[in-house]
């Protein structure tokens, strides 16, 4: 091949990568016009707030002051936290909370694997148990403030027909009135984690089940050396999202008890609201919310390493 045709292929070599990389500059200058409504908006919602929020931790202000009132104090909202009885109290009732995100798992899983073997109607079971989760949770909250009440609600009612002579007063008892929030946090999500193990148990090859019959396994062993593996990508999302989701919990509160009585029931959201919106703490509530986030972080990412041990893909 002579030199000409040699130097005409690289130009035409040349103008077809030049014309790929143009094209491809295009394509990502499009892709881009496309997401950035999002970008701009998760900028604007999501990444500013939290960069004020580490700012505002170390600084104390009174935001219907304006930014002219801002006091940089270092630390000391942080001191201020953990000096506080109340705040101390808000982490012990946020760890407690944590305890509905097993019950509701193995609640919802039993009755996931219930309906999906033993129940006939089982569209009408998915829709019953499915409501309470899609339904507004100050419904809720207000459907089961009825059932607590203490003189004339029906739970209690019941228990004075059995015998019991001095029922609990539930969300009015500073003993019984976190457990009465943790009740009702426990029935509104069952519906949610039993749709979800029920999708998990409907795709289990059922060869699987087969082959355990013909080696003579029990309904045990089925259990824990099939379903419970199939379904541990289910658990684990589930425990993940439930346990942020303990951390996140503010309507019950907010409709039911506002963090009483004598801050039985007052959780870490309900405290950086109480700090931020009605006591104007803008700094202290900020700081609140940098100790929620490193918590939520920590443990997520405990749950991110120890789930390569339990979980199967």
């Amino acid at each position: 091949m002579s030199m000409e045709a040699k130097e005409v292929l690289n130009k035409v070599e040349h103008v077809k990568v030049k014309k790929k990389r143009r094209s491809l500059e295009n394509e990502n200058k499009i892709g881009f016009l496309f997401v950035a409504p999002m970008l701009t908006g998760v900028g604007i919602l999501v990444l500013i707030p939290i960069i004020a929020t580490f700012i505002l931790s170390f600084a104390d202000w009174n935001f219907i002051k304006g930014f002219s009132a801002i006091k940089w104090v270092g630390l000391q909202n942080y001191q201020d936290l953990f000096a506080s009885e109340v705040f101390r109290k808000s982490i012990v009732n946020n760890l407690l909370f944590l305890l509905t995100v097993p019950i509701t798992i193995a609640v919802s899983l039993f009755i996931a694997i219930l309906v999906d073997k033993n129940v006939y109607m089982k569209t009408y079971f998915k829709v019953a148990f499915f409501m309470p989760y899609i339904s507004s949770i100050v419904a809720v909250a207000i459907v089961w403030q009825v059932l607590f009440s203490p003189t004339e609600g029906p739970i209690n009612q019941f228990l004075l027909s059995i015998g019991v002579e001095n029922p609990p007063k539930w969300i009015a008892d500073p003993d019984f009135a976190l457990f009465s929030v943790m009740v009702i946090q426990i029935w509104a999500a069952i519906g949610f984690n039993m749709i979800l193990f029920l999708a998990g148990l409907q795709s289990i090859p059922k060869e699987l089940y087969e082959a355990a019959d013909i080696d003579g396994a029990t309904p045990w062993k089925k259990f824990l050396h099939i379903m419970l593996p199939s379904l541990s990508p289910t658990t684990f999302f589930l425990l993940i999202t439930g346990i942020i989701g303990t951390f996140k919990v503010f309507d019950l509160i907010a409709v039911l008890t506002k963090g009483g009585p004598v801050n039985s029931t007052t959780m870490l959201v309900w405290h950086l609201y109480e700090s931020a919106f009605l006591n104007l703490k803008i700094g202290y509530s900020s700081a609140i919310a940098v100790i929620l986030f490193v918590f939520v972080l920590l443990i997520t990412v405990v749950q991110w390493i120890g789930q390569k041990k339990w979980v199967n893909y």
